[in-house]
């Protein structure tokens, strides 16, 4: 599992990674191993269900 969307931050070059899954949408066991395996790292990570959430992810508004 592979995050859905990815890039990077202008701002100071921090990557992130958003995984993105609707209101009851749950990581399958290979999204949960990277969640797990991508917290070692100083990256942005998280699991986005709208819009509001991917911005919050990457230190938007």
């Amino acid at each position: 599992g592979y995050p859905d969307l990815f890039g990077f931050r202008h701002s100071d070059g921090k990557i992130f990674f958003i995984e993105c899954k609707n209101e009851t949408g749950r990581l399958r066991d290979d999204q949960k191993r990277f969640a797990k395996f991508i917290k070692q790292y100083p990256v942005l990570y998280g699991v986005a269900r709208s819009v509001d959430d991917a911005l919050k992810i990457i230190g938007g508004k």
